[in-house]
């Protein structure tokens, strides 16, 4: 009878480190799709080149909330930026090159940390800044030190483009204005709502 009891009380042990497993797991999940109450982030128009010009590109997202001109044609649009109710601001865009040939992604972009550069080029260097808050926030990072962005950037040809994202801490809801800053890219200012 003790065997026998031994058994079903191993078995029941194993079956409730399943459950919590299984809850867990589910409890660590993300949203795959976007949440319809969010309330959308804004942005000011384009920045102008020296000309007064916005450069295009090929093909840039339905909705451009901000243009950064880097280095060598190569050229950031941002197309949303959206709070989500675990605390976090995702910023998406799409890195292209209107340059007339192949360009490197400078890796100043990835930043100067140690344990972000070591995982290859992203925009890891990426920061926001709340001038009203006075606090600047940096892009996020996993327990392994790999940024919480886009990665595994290298040439874009001429013509071409990379959907990019980067996510970081939400700065406080009262927070309606950031500068966006990426090592090489002019600032941009996006409002927030």
């Amino acid at each position: 009878m003790n065997v026998q009891y031994a058994r079903i009380r191993h078995g029941a042990a194993g079956v409730a480190v399943v459950v919590s497993a299984v809850f867990f797991v589910a409890g660590c999940g993300v949203d795959g799709e976007p949440k319809a109450n969010k309330p959308p982030a804004t942005a000011t128009t384009p920045q102008k080149t020296q000309q007064g010009q916005s450069q295009p590109t090929g093909e840039e997202p339905a909705e451009t909330l901000a243009v950064l001109n880097g280095r060598k044609g190569l050229q950031l649009a941002i197309a949303s930026v959206e709070r989500d109710a675990g605390g976090f601001l995702t910023v998406k865009g799409r890195l292209s090159n209107t340059g007339n040939s192949g360009s490197a992604v400078p890796a100043q972009v990835s930043g100067d940390e140690t344990e972000v550069v070591k995982h290859g080029t992203s925009l890891g260097g990426a920061t926001l800044v709340d001038s009203v808050g006075k606090k600047r926030y940096y892009v996020l990072r996993d327990t392994d030190g790999r940024p919480l962005t886009t990665s595994g950037l290298g040439v874009v040809s001429a013509g071409d483009s990379v959907d990019v994202f980067m996510q970081f801490p939400a700065p406080p809801a009262n927070t309606t204005e950031v500068s966006f800053q990426l090592p090489t890219f002019e600032p941009a200012t996006l409002k927030l709502s």
